[in-house]
Formats: C-alpha cells, structure tokens, sequence
C-alpha cells in the first residue's frame, strides 16, 4: 500500500469541490444546499461499512430519520464491505470521480485519509459540535496535525465470547490467562468433544492482544521505532502457535470471519475473541436464541500483561464533497446522543460521546457494561497516516506461523524489514 503524500495535498484536494462529484452518481450539482433559505437540500451520499445483514439495516433506518428531519435532502446510503473500503475510497478520491460525501472510516484509516488530503477539516464546522462530550480516548484517532478530521461514531475493543451452557457442562471457569485458556481448552474437548477456542488467523487484529499480553507493540511512534521484531514480539507469535500446536486451539488462513462466527454460533467451538460488533450477528445464531448463553470476558492475560486493542469507527467528510454543508449535518445527527443511543439499544455498540452513558438504552445494556471499562483501559495504536498499512505484512507472517510455514523468528523480523521500509528514517 503506497504510503500518505504530504498534507499539502489538501489544498489540491479543496478544489475538487469545483470540479468533482460528491457521490457516485450526481454530476449536475443538483445535490448543493439551498444557501439562500438556510435550508438543507440536495445529495448526501454515505459509504456506511458496518456488517451486512445485521448493522447494516439499523444504520440505514436511522439515516432514513435525518431525512424525516430535512425533506430536502437524500441520503444515498451504500453498503461497502469493510475490507474493500479503504481502497476504494482512496482510489475514488485520488480520481476525483466517485467518492461519498461521507465515510463510515476505521479509526485508523482517518490519520491516513487526512494526510493524503482526502478529508475535509471540521474545526469550527457543524459535524463538530460539543466537541469536549466525546470520550478523550475516542477523540484521539481524529486528530492528525493539530486538526480534527472525523467525529467519533463507535468505539469498542475485544473480549473473550463463551457459550455458558457448554461451560457449565464441561465444569470449567471462564480463563484468565494464557495458561488457564490451554487448560479450560482442554477439558473441554474432554467432556463435550467440542473445540475450546477458535483463533482466527487471517487477520492480523486478532494477534493484537497476545503481542500486548506479552507487553510488546508494533511500533513506538513516540520515538519512531519499530517495536514488533523484539523479544516480545517472538514470544506473542510463540504463545498463538502454541495454542494451535497444543490443540487448544482451531484457526484458519482464509474466510477467518465467517469460519470464527459460524463455528461459534453453531457451537461447535466454545470461546473465540470478538468485539462488540459482533453481538448482534453472534445472537443470530441457534446456540444464541437465549441471549443469556452468550458470556463475555476479558481477553486472558498474556506473561506481562491483559490488554486489547482500541478500535471503532468515526464519521469523515470527503474534502470534494460538493454538498459540505448537509455532509456536515448529516455527521452531527449520526453522532448526536439521542443516535447514540439508539445504536446501543439495537447493536450493542459502545456511544463515543460522555453524556450518553447515561442515557436509560445504554445503562441498561449488559455489553456496553462489560466492554466500557475495557475500552478504557484498552492500547491506543499509533495514529499516524501509515497504521493501516501496518496489518498487511504482520498477517502475512502471523498466518505463516500459525499454519507451520515459518518460525516466530523469523516471522517478526520479516514483519520489521517491511515496516522499516514502510516508515522510512524509523529505528
């Protein structure tokens, strides 16, 4: 993946709003606000890239109500599946031709976007209001050189999901380290002839929480180093392969979501290590029809440490937009409290703003009770523009490891080569 241009390419980006389209199909300008009246009107094109099937349909519901509250506007809402929405938004906007007015970004696409001059900066504007109700840890991910391009929408981190029932007929606690994971693993197959734990192994993110349990990182951005070839970085990848090697563990090398979730909805598998985003498609399933069977736990602790990564999603105004002021509107609504809430009481995910933790949908919610204490005490990645480049070459080595194809040695060093190559003049 190329890396981020200099910020001066926001200038260039400014302009396209003269010349390109704000959403994939009007080019005739008839998506502009009607200034005159201080009336919202036009197009607002959204690239949402929540699950399909599931989060989907509520964040198109509540889009629909900002339309209830502004007649005038359209809001065009697109469905882009997660893993292609980072390029496709990139190569859209690159051209000129095709971008959304607004995109559902990972937190750490955001730094990325903004460097490549993508976004449009929202200081001062109104997608940003009340700006200080947001959670400090989920505000972070929208900054990038003194400037705010994005408003938090969800923040969430991971945790251990079990199903209660084929714990209660094992006779086995929920694990809190490494070593009680292994050993619940097995007595569980024991009892039920069920796998323990799925560990999915097509996606780097998964491998986070081991390389923080074993107190490493993959960079230092603070003093611009590459962490990930360390000790701790070969002890993370010898803790995931022993879990597979050992038979505590099944994993995969391809179609790893898909795998993880219909393994562990069907209960074929025991535990496997999600966030809150997968509540609601984890309910569909017939292990999960009573709702109550479904436990949520604290990933187990590495040697050094319990830790999992700080994710979410934030809210971005493409830079050519050509209908900025509705863009702006539209962002506010899908943050705002009352939303917010909303989204908690229909999808378990965590509000990014303070004020709705008190909100009755959210005190109520048994997830948000676990995975809000966890979210504050998860690990910030690095924001800086070259984060999301950072999982390519580590999953391609940590999927190696996994399925015996390379060393935990050798593996974190050819991880490093590339990130030093990546990020260039780093240590």
């Amino acid at each position: 993946m190329r890396r981020g241009i200099t910020a001066t390419a926001l200038v260039a980006a400014l302009a396209l709003a003269a010349t390109a389209c704000g959403s994939d199909e009007d080019s005739s300008g008839s998506n502009g606000t009607s200034k005159g009246s201080g009336e919202l009107s036009g197009t607002v094109t959204w690239w949402d890239t929540s699950t399909a099937g599931s989060e989907d349909k509520v964040f198109k519901k509540i889009a629909e109500g900002f339309e209830k509250e502004h007649p005038k506007v359209d809001v065009k809402y697109v469905n882009v599946p997660f893993g292609e929405a980072q390029n496709k938004f990139k190569n859209a906007a690159q051209s000129g031709s095709g971008a959304p007015d607004v995109i559902r970004s990972e937190v750490a696409w955001t730094p990325e976007f903004a460097d490549l001059g993508y976004l449009a900066p929202l200081d001062g504007t109104p997608a940003l209001v009340k700006q200080d109700d947001f959670l400090k840890q989920a505000a972070a991910s929208t900054k990038y050189k003194d400037k705010t391009y994005a408003v938090p929408q969800v923040i969430d981190s991971m945790g251990i999901f079990y199903n209660k029932k084929m714990f209660k007929e094992a006779g086995v606690e929920v694990p809190k380290s490494i070593d009680e994971l292994k050993t619940v693993s097995k007595k569980i197959k024991e009892k039920t002839g069920k796998t323990g734990f799925y560990l999915r192994g097509d996606d780097a993110y998964w491998f986070l929480s081991f390389l923080y349990g074993e107190g490493g990182d993959m960079v230092n951005a603070a003093d611009k180093s590459v962490t990930i070839d360390n000790e701790a970085g070969v002890k993370a990848m010898k803790v995931v392969k022993d879990l597979v090697d050992s038979g505590a563990a099944k994993t995969d090398a391809t179609d790893g979501w898909e795998n993880m979730q219909s393994s562990f909805k069907d209960g074929n598998v025991a535990m496997m290590i999600n966030g809150p985003w997968a509540v609601a498609d984890t309910f569909a399933g017939k292990e999960f029809k009573d709702k109550t069977n479904l436990g949520v736990a604290p990933v187990p602790a590495g040697s050094a440490a319990q830790g999992a990564p700080q994710g979410g999603h934030n809210l971005a105004v493409y830079a050519g937009s050509k209908n900025l002021d509705a863009s702006y509107a539209f962002v506010d609504y899908m943050t705002s409290v009352k939303t917010q809430a909303q989204v908690t009481k229909e999808l378990n995910l965590l509000p990014t703003r303070t004020s709705a933790y008190a909100q009755e949908a959210v005190v109520d919610n048994e997830i948000v009770g676990f995975f809000k204490p966890v979210v504050e005490s998860a690990v910030e990645r690095p924001w800086i523009p070259e984060t999301g480049s950072l999982f390519a070459p580590l999953v391609t080595e940590y999927t190696k490891v996994l399925t015996g194809q390379t060393s935990p040695e050798k593996a974190v060093k050819t991880t490093g080569d590339s990130y030093r190559k990546l990020l260039k003049g780093w240590k």
